[in-house]
Parts: C-alpha cells; sequence; structure tokens
C-alpha cells in the first residue's frame, strides 16, 4: 500500500509547547524578516506591526482604507495581500506604498480571485514568484495561483488545486509551501514539486490566519482572535 502523505495529530496537551507571544487585534498574517530578525503581523483593519521573536513591538503603522490578510518580508519592502484589491508592496523604511493589480485571467479564464464573499487570504515568496490563496469554505474554489510580479503589475502563470477549504495563511520554507486551513484548525505542508499533501498538523481549535518560520525553526501563528502563538516543535 502507498501512503501519499502522513498524518500527524496534535493533541491539546501537546500544544503545552506552544506560548502566546503577544496581543495583537485581528492578527491575519504573519512573516519572518530574515535580515532583522523579526517578525511582521498583518492585521485586518489595516494595521501591521512588527515585533520581536519574543513579542516586543518593536513598531506599527497603519495603512489606510486596506484589509490586510497575509505578508512577505522582502529585503526592502513588505508585501502584503489585500483580500479584495491585489498585493499592496510598502516600503520597509519610507512606508510609502503602491498597490499591484493583479490580472485574475489564467488560459483565458478568470479564476474569480476576487468574489463577493472570499477574496485571497495568504500570501508566500519562492525566489521570483509569489504564491496566492484563494479563501473558500469548498474544496474546488480554494485553490492557490502562481503568479509573476514585472513593475505594478502581476499575472498568473500557474494554479495549485491543492483542495484544502479555508486556507487563510501561507508561508515558503525550506522547499515546501505551509497552510493553514481554518476551517480544519490546521497546518498542512505541500510539496509543489510533486504537487502533493506531504504531512498535516491538527492544531487545537483556534482562528489561524497566518504562519511563519524563523530562522531556528520555530513556528509562529497569526491567530485572529487576537495573538500571536509561538510553537517549539511541530516540523
Amino acid at each position: 500500500m502507498i501512503i501519499k502523505y502522513i498524518l500527524i495529530t496534535i493533541s491539546i496537551i501537546s500544544m503545552a509547547l506552544s506560548s502566546e507571544i503577544v496581543k495583537i487585534p485581528e492578527a491575519s498574517g504573519i512573516d519572518y524578516c530574515k535580515d532583522s530578525n523579526t517578525l511582521v503581523v498583518a492585521n485586518d483593519e489595516g494595521w501591521f506591526y512588527q515585533i520581536t521573536t519574543s513579542g516586543k513591538i518593536i513598531n506599527k503603522q497603519k495603512i489606510k482604507k486596506y484589509d490586510l490578510e497575509g505578508v512577505v518580508c522582502n529585503k526592502k519592502n513588505f508585501m502584503f495581500a489585500v483580500e479584495n484589491k491585489g498585493i499592496l508592496k510598502v516600503n520597509r523604511k519610507t512606508y510609502k506604498r503602491k498597490l499591484i493589480k493583479i490580472d485574475t485571467t489564467y488560459k483565458g479564464k478568470d479564476m474569480k480571485l476576487f468574489d463577493k464573499d472570499s477574496g485571497i487570504e495568504g500570501i508566500a515568496k519562492n525566489d521570483d514568484y509569489y504564491y496566492l490563496a484563494k479563501q473558500s469554505k469548498k474544496k474546488k474554489k480554494s485553490f492557490i495561483v502562481i503568479i509573476k510580479i514585472d513593475k505594478n503589475r502581476a499575472d498568473i502563470i500557474d494554479i495549485i488545486k491543492h483542495k484544502i477549504p479555508d486556507t487563510a495563511g501561507l508561508t515558503y520554507y525550506k522547499n515546501h509551501l505551509y497552510m493553514v486551513s481554518d476551517k480544519k484548525n490546521k497546518i498542512i505542508k505541500y510539496d509543489i514539486k510533486k504537487r502533493k499533501i506531504v504531512k498535516e498538523v491538527k492544531l487545537k481549535d483556534m482562528a489561524q490566519e497566518g504562519i511563519a518560520f524563523d530562522k531556528e525553526g520555530l513556528l509562529y501563528i497569526a491567530d485572529d482572535n487576537g495573538k500571536v502563538i509561538k510553537i517549539k516543535s511541530v516540523f
């Protein structure tokens, strides 16, 4: 019998390995900044926070009129997933911002990234490509688009149909995509090359909407209930 992937279930007791490091209202996305050894956390109401890996808030900024749902920390810019608009590029020093619009067509078909009731909820980066998670309660409507940005425009170059409902957060770490499913309360490890799930981790009930790893492999979860969780050992 061929085992397609390994399922690991973590009980609430084993989650004693985790701890709340900071309270942040409506934390909807998170990423690790390698150059500064800090984290950036996005908020549904347009705020973003820069914090240490121990949870100390060192800066916070308000970006008006944007529902920030995920974030990638690049050397010069933060790249925020904005639920119903696209990607917002924010300079890390000046906070000057620019909205990057996405051509939602792929092979002549509109992928409907920005439906009335659902939009993009997570963002990750691998090399020059960005991955955007389209969130939906239905498996068939939940997928990831791979995009390439050229100046202030983005085009879809591929689709990952993973059939995972309610994908609310993404990150790229050691050649794999990691997703959080808000509906399933799971972390999913996904092999991009093989296009399959290789591991699932069950979490205790929370409103997970963002995921990131630091340089030591420690895991951080942005919880929409208003906090950031640090997990010592899961993968």
